[in-house]
């Protein structure tokens, strides 16, 4: 439906019909509502919208493509990309519809469009049960879920839309749908990591999972010392079993365990495995890490919802993210790896990752994934700092590391991990022939591209620009 056949509401109008809070740019509560996690997207809504229900978010929809307003779907407000922002548009801002309903013998959830993923844990937790979901407990479960998922339980259990069993979609003509495996199949195969490009996710439904007992193992080491630590951290994942998670990564020190306080402030390695199963039996598996004397180390079990938190980081820092797929990690990628790790902005909260991949992410890819996530490895710069003066230092950080390691990249990308980074880089997110297929989707559920904010698909036909 294009914009000219949509009522036009005034603001007045919106005001008497709207349950939630409304902010302009001269309201007290304007620039509070306006903070999402990556502060180096500074861009200015004409209004926001807090919505209390379904109803909030259909007036608001016709209110912005009645009046001809760009428009941004606000979640857990953590995309990089600045997605949940808009210029001189309207931000829907969903974080009012967080119900959360658990069915323990179905070993279901069903979350509202605005749920973030601690709100979603806790909930799931009080039954034994879990999913994959985002390494930081206020990301937002539709945003990284319909972009893909990562997590760390992604080896046992899949991506996040792995476990995706149907979705409440508001399209742009303001009509609800339902996707699954048994309505509109089309889409519902387009919500497995496509994004935010097709309509406004109000509720999403998820399978769980038992989880008995869960576990970690935080190990930490001097700079120095990393390249034998990422080298040994490989040949132990390699031949992991699923049920282990984690990471390897450089971060700046902080003065808390397992930090020994002479490496606080200082660039160190890290190792973090995760593992669905006890103490002991993780304590098992870690000797050829353990072989290598960290500094510091924090083993044991603990509940998954603590881990989720552990890594949390209040908005209010810049962002720069980039990512790459690598097919292999050879011993010449670990040294190209550490070598960038000087590049980082130190002290800060940022890290230089690698992520483990496999098990069940890449068993699940030959059901016909959305995205490309075949790869072993995943190379991860996260930047995050304070001072706008480190904004060329961070990009160029990231880019550094693209650069060096570009022999062993596959040309995919995850795109929840990644920022603006030109649309070559949302092609090789899905590939050239998922993309095709997203798009003739796309002029299907949204022909006018109303929802372009996350990493745009354009409606096929479309050949440039975006807006309604």
């Amino acid at each position: 439906m294009s914009d000219h056949t949509m009522q036009r509401l005034t603001l007045d109008e919106l005001r008497t019909r709207f349950h939630g809070s409304l902010h302009t740019q001269d309201d007290p509560g304007y620039d509070e509502a306006r903070i999402i996690f990556n502060a180096a997207v500074e861009s200015r809504p004409r209004l926001i919208a807090e919505c209390t229900d379904v109803d909030d978010v259909r007036t608001v929809l016709h209110y912005a493509r009645g009046n001809g307003l760009d428009i941004a779907v606000r979640g857990g407000g953590h995309s990089v990309a600045g997605a949940s922002l808009v210029d001189d548009g309207v931000v829907i801002d969903l974080r009012g519809l967080n119900d959360v309903s658990v069915a323990p013998e179905a070993r279901t959830v069903t979350v509202g469009g605005g749920t973030i993923w601690g709100e979603m844990d806790r909930a799931t937790a009080e039954h034994g049960l879990v999913t994959t979901g985002g390494r930081v407990s206020t990301t937002g479960v539709a945003g990284l879920t319909l972009g893909g998922g990562s997590g760390w339980v992604e080896r046992a259990y899949g991506l996040a839309c792995d476990n995706l069993l149907e979705v409440e979609l508001m399209t742009a003509d303001g009509s609800m749908l339902r996707a699954s495996e048994s309505e509109n199949r089309a889409l519902f195969w387009a919500l497995h990591g496509g994004g935010g490009n097709f309509g406004i996710a109000t509720s999403l439904t998820f399978q769980l999972h038992p989880l008995d007992r869960f576990s970690i193992a935080l190990l930490v080491w001097p700079k120095e010392q990393g390249r034998e630590v990422i080298a040994e951290y490989r040949d132990f994942v390699e031949s992991a079993p699923d049920a282990v998670g984690g990471g390897a990564l450089y971060c700046t020190g902080v003065p808390d365990e397992p930090f020994p306080e002479r490496l606080a402030g200082k660039l160190c390695c890290l190792t973090l495995v995760t593992y669905l199963g006890s103490e002991p039996q993780l304590r098992a598996l870690l000797g050829g890490l353990l072989r290598h004397r960290p500094a510091g180390e924090l083993i044991t079990e603990i509940p998954y919802v603590d881990l989720q938190c552990m890594l949390d980081d209040p908005p209010g820092y810049r962002n720069y993210w980039s990512a790459d797929h690598l097919g292999a990690l050879p011993d010449e990628a670990i040294d190209r790896f550490c070598a960038t790790a000087e590049l980082m902005v130190v002290p800060s909260p940022s890290q230089h990752a690698l992520l483990p991949w496999g098990g069940a992410v890449a068993r699940n890819a030959e059901s016909g994934t959305v995205i490309n996530r075949d790869a072993p490895w995943v190379v991860h710069p996260l930047g995050l700092w304070e001072d706008p003066a480190d904004d060329q230092r961070a990009r160029d950080w990231a880019k550094a590391t693209a650069d060096e390691l570009r022999p062993w990249m596959t040309g995919d990308v995850y795109l929840n991990f990644i920022g603006d980074e030109g649309a070559d880089r949302i092609v090789a997110g899905f590939g050239r022939t998922n993309y095709e297929r997203l798009a003739r989707i796309k002029a299907a559920y949204d022909p006018d591209n109303v929802f372009n904010r996350w990493h745009n698909v354009l409606p096929a036909g479309r050949r440039s620009g975006v807006g309604a």
